[in-house]
């Protein structure tokens, strides 16, 4: 008899394999910027959509690898230092093209010095989705900063959108068991923030996000709290 074939298995290697390309392509199209005419500026917002597109897209079969990782065993973490400057960093290289063609100011707040101990490849890419959604969602300001309170490393992303809406800050407190990711990508970005920050601890104190309106611009408010 044949050995039955395991299809989230063979959906994990798809996703891997996807996710891969897809960071060539946007590789590629981060290439190409720099060979379009400044001037041009519809090449320059078809380039930027799709460089965002693709961003969402790489950013959603990471979450959907990394969901399928923990349903075998606890989220797999590779806890190290990091400073806060070279994360911030990575993070408006990453979006460096959407932030030109969007004419977005993001200001970053952190002291020189400022570090914390997690996962970096996860929380940036907890980070770097929150980011995206404030560019698309806010208007021209976008402040990214991090601080220690309590003994906690606090990442605060704020915008000068629309807040989020209510269901959003609903969900943020609904426990992780009774979460619903029926609400489409919203939903599941939620729920892989959620998951990232609470497989974060240290001791009994375990790590969280909070969502709010209103902040210094009067949009969204993302906080991950790191022990």
């Amino acid at each position: 008899m044949p050995t039955p074939i395991d299809f989230s298995l063979v959906l994990a290697a798809a996703v891997h394999d996807m996710k891969n390309s897809l960071s060539l392509l946007m590789q590629s199209l981060e290439t190409l910027e720099t060979n379009i005419d400044e001037h041009n500026s519809t090449a320059r917002q078809q380039l930027s959509d799709v460089h965002y597109e693709a961003a969402r897209l790489n950013t959603g079969l990471v979450q959907m690898l990394s969901l399928y990782r923990s349903e075998l065993s606890e989220l797999p973490l590779n806890i190290d230092e990091h400073f806060i400057e070279d994360v911030f960093t990575e993070l408006a290289g990453a979006n460096a093209i959407y932030i030109r063609q969007r004419n977005v100011t993001l200001n970053l707040h952190y002291e020189n010095d400022i570090s914390g101990f997690f996962d970096k490849d996860l929380i940036f890419l907890l980070l770097n989705d929150v980011l995206i959604n404030a560019m698309r969602y806010g208007n021209q300001t976008i402040d990214l900063s991090a601080s220690m309170v309590d003994n906690q490393l606090v990442i605060t992303i704020e915008d000068d959108g629309q807040g989020y809406p209510q269901r959003m800050l609903e969900q943020s407190t609904t426990g992780l068991a009774d979460f619903n990711v029926s609400q489409g990508r919203t939903g599941l970005g939620l729920f892989f923030a959620r998951l990232i920050a609470k497989a974060h601890s240290n001791h009994d104190q375990h790590g969280k996000i909070e969502l709010s309106n209103g902040g210094k611009y009067g949009g969204s408010v993302f906080k991950v709290k790191l022990p």
